[in-house]
């Protein structure tokens, strides 16, 4: 008989627990990453003003923000199983949703699929500490690299699924809704595999607990700041460049590279953390790399952009899967892991949502993008600084 691990599943149970993980992970940004590249198409078809485009990018991270903090709610009364089975399925009809019919369909299939990711994003955490707390580092990399690949993928096809194969913006955004549809038949096994356990406290007790530990806060701020960044990347960083001289094909490609390395940064630094009791020096390394490279880009004249930006690519796609493991590694148990999640990527996603929209203003005032960079150098020290102090051996 198959030895059985505390949660009680068997070695093949723990394996088919873990591609359903994956399969979560792969849905996690198609959604997002998709849309950014039609935007023109969206544009010409509904008439929508720039600022109500911004906001379809803008309403998951808000979705992601005030969802989070709540997940900890669902996860005490229904259990990790099925609310993730619930989320799956909401966000495939978001997806449909947000694909057919007028401007009120796009916005609503938007905030849906944004709640939707949103429970996806805290609660992976809590389930690689509940069963796979003795290789966190290793899953944690495939979580972030799976789910980066995802994002990588789905922003590089968007436009020729649209215009290619003649399906349309609708058409593009709407096939994601398959992958997603796919996750659900690969996770209903896992509902009745992941057991559930009554709560060691209640929702109110929790929240009040976690806000007071310092801890917390750093780590919370930690994420907020390295997702800000990583959201004025990806909006600004062509604008950036085309302001520098270079051309528009040029910034793309750029853009591309700086998602490729944070491929790699997403897969390699959590297993190089995962493999230490203390994360300060891995905190350190891609804090210099980062602040190194935004500071490059304001000298952008010496042939070095590539260097920079694939610099960045893997520091960024690195902190994101650094944040991601903190949460495990400082936390006890399931329970709290989910818990602190849900605090921790509530706080720092409205940090996100800010972070594009102050670098535009910014460039708005001053006509200058080097500003901006200045900022973007001030998050990373910062970041460094409770960095540091959050990636000591301890726990919440």
């Amino acid at each position: 008989m198959a030895k059985l691990d505390k949660n009680g599943l068997n070695k093949g149970s723990r394996t088919l627990l873990l591609i359903g993980v994956l399969f979560v992970a792969v849905n996690l940004r198609p959604a997002l990453s998709s849309i950014g590249p039609l935007i023109d198409m969206i544009r010409f078809d509904v008439k929508l003003s720039d600022t109500l485009l911004g906001l379809l990018t803008t309403l998951p991270l808000l979705a992601f923000a005030v969802v989070s903090t709540i997940t900890p709610l669902f996860t005490k009364r229904f259990g990790i199983g099925i609310t993730i089975f619930g989320s799956l399925v909401l966000l495939a009809l978001g997806i449909v949703i947000r694909s057919v019919g007028g401007i009120f369909n796009l916005y609503l299939g938007t905030i849906l699929l944004g709640i939707a990711i949103a429970f996806g994003n805290v609660l992976i955490p809590a389930l690689i500490k509940r069963n796979f707390a003795h290789k966190a580092g290793f899953v944690t990399s495939l979580f972030t690299g799976i789910l980066s690949l995802g994002a990588a993928f789905a922003s590089g096809l968007s436009v020729p699924l649209a215009i290619e194969l003649n399906l349309g913006w609708r058409g593009s955004l709407g096939i994601w809704a398959i992958l997603a549809v796919l996750a659900v038949i690969v996770w209903i096994p896992n509902v009745k595999r992941i057991k559930r356990f009554p709560p060691n406290r209640s929702f109110k007790a929790a929240m009040r607990k976690l806000s007071g530990s310092l801890l917390v806060w750093r780590i919370a701020f930690y994420m907020g700041l390295q997702s800000a960044a990583f959201y004025v990347t990806i909006a600004w960083l062509p604008s950036i460049l085309i302001d520098r001289g270079y051309d528009a094909a040029y910034a793309g490609w750029m853009l591309s590279l700086c998602q490729a390395t944070g491929i790699i940064g997403a897969i390699l630094v959590p297993m190089w953390a995962g493999s230490r009791k203390d994360q300060r020096l891995v905190i350190l390394t891609l804090g210099v790399i980062e602040i190194i490279a935004f500071a490059g880009l304001m000298f952008p004249g010496d042939g070095m952009v590539g260097l920079w930006i694939g610099l960045l690519g893997i520091a960024l796609g690195g902190t994101f899967g650094l944040a991601l493991l903190l949460i495990v590694l400082r936390s006890e148990d399931a329970e709290t892991a989910a818990e602190l999640s849900g605090i921790v990527q509530s706080i720092g996603y409205f940090i996100a949502a800010a972070g594009p929209f102050i670098a535009g203003v910014i460039f708005d005032l001053t006509a200058v993008w080097d500003y901006t960079l200045v900022l973007l150098i001030v998050f990373g020290i910062v970041k460094l600084i409770l960095g540091i102090n959050a990636g000591k051996d301890l726990k919440v």
